[in-house]
């Protein structure tokens, strides 16, 4: 098997908004991933009082394994794929980024593991254990995509070159701050504006030349006013971060409270209750439900997701405009192909489109892509043919 290169995310364009997709039953409740994790000892390290510059040379690293395989998980397939803004490749195979208040720095390790090591937190014990939960892995991605792979014969080929794409599971503030940033927008713009706002939070350190700060509380973002964003280059996404602040800090019990309450709810309440934020249509909420809300059938339909769904679910509807109600047929499509974890299905079939991902993909799969993209031009003429001829007859038969 290939070993898949690392990859450049991939920003999907803004799309019409829709109506939420009809659900099936609520996910099963979250596995706990605490049995997952080996006892860890309770004597707390040393802490670093004042964070200063950190070494991200890989010598200075020592590397505990998380005893996670490249089935489970595959970093570079993970990370810049557009679920989050906030981790940077700070060498080889590396990420490193924020969870919480720790710094935590992830690599892909010879025998297939992934190392860990935290850069700055006051527990070892506490971090490991949101490190876990924030790569969702109270989710077996083997046992999911099995079930995939033998209703999909394409989903199986292509998870042979792809595996270990995961879906995170991440704070809900700090992921739907950043999806109202990356509406209409580029990843390198996108993610100056989520260093921007990052950096109003605590300073935890440096790795590879990246300051790496705590997401900021919402009484710190609430300090933030419109004009500085707009001044910083947020444009009228600035508005939009304001009223959404100012809307969750006016919840019962607070927003963050609200917030996580969401994911007890099913995905239609979901959506609908974030698509009263300001600046949150239907897609931004799909992927904020997605990433952080355990809405594991959200589905965040934009113009690569639609192509997807009418060459390989929907050919009928290829041609077609994206509205709103072609954009739910799409999700329902999802839906109804891979269950209750659609989601999960979608991102890789999302990733497996980017261009960056030819050079992993064997010639042999992608010339059946192009046959199967041609046999599908023609189901789709031929569905459009046979349309056309029914509304003819029907024309000829009302006169």
């Amino acid at each position: 098997m290939q070993s898949p290169r690392p990859i450049l995310s991939m920003k999907r364009p803004k799309t019409p908004s829709a109506p939420p997709p009809s659900t099936p039953p609520t996910p099963q409740h979250r596995q706990s991933f605490t049995k997952l994790i080996n006892p860890i000892s309770s004597k707390r390290r040393n802490i670093l009082q004042n964070p200063q510059p950190l070494p991200s040379a890989a010598a200075a690293i020592e590397w505990k394994p998380l005893k996670i395989n490249k089935s489970e998980l595959y970093l570079p397939l993970t990370f810049p794929t557009g679920q989050t803004f906030r981790w940077r490749n700070t060498g080889p195979l590396q990420y490193t980024g924020p969870i919480g208040p720790h710094l935590v720095s992830l690599k892909q390790l010879e025998g297939d593991d992934v190392g860990y090591f935290c850069h700055f937190t006051d527990s070892d014990e506490t971090a490991r254990i949101n490190l876990f939960d924030f790569l969702n892995m109270g989710i077996s991605l083997n046992e999911i995509w099995s079930v995939f792979k033998a209703s999909d014969e394409r989903f199986a080929e292509l998870a042979m070159y792809l595996e270990g794409a995961r879906v995170l599971r991440q704070d809900p503030l700090e992921c739907l701050i950043q999806f109202i940033c990356s509406s209409n927008n580029n990843i390198q713009r996108i993610t100056k504006m989520v260093d921007f706002i990052s950096s109003k939070g605590k300073f935890l350190g440096n790795v590879g030349g990246f300051d790496f700060f705590e997401f900021p509380t919402l009484d710190k973002l609430a300090s933030v006013s419109e004009a500085e964003l707009r001044e910083a280059g947020f444009g009228y996404r600035a508005k939009y971060i304001v009223g959404t602040v100012a809307a969750l800090q006016s919840k019962p019990g607070g927003g963050m409270e609200w917030l996580a309450s969401l994911r007890k709810s099913d995905l239609q309440g979901a959506i609908t209750g974030l698509s009263t934020l300001p600046g949150v249509g239907p897609k931004v909420a799909a992927c904020v439900a997605l990433f952080s809300l355990d809405q594991h059938h959200a589905i965040p339909v934009d113009t690569h997701v639609w192509q997807i769904a009418t060459r390989y679910l929907i050919p009928e509807l290829a041609g077609t405009t994206l509205t709103p109600r072609v954009c739910s047929r799409v999700a329902d499509a999802f839906v109804s192909k891979y269950g209750k974890y659609a989601g999960w299905a979608q991102t890789l079939l999302f990733i497996s489109e980017l261009p960056s991902q030819k050079s992993i993909l064997p010639s042999s799969l992608w010339n059946t892509v192009e046959k199967s993209e041609i046999k599908l031009q023609i189901e789709v003429h031929e569905i459009q043919e046979t349309k056309e001829n029914r509304r003819s007859k029907k024309k000829k038969n009302d006169s």
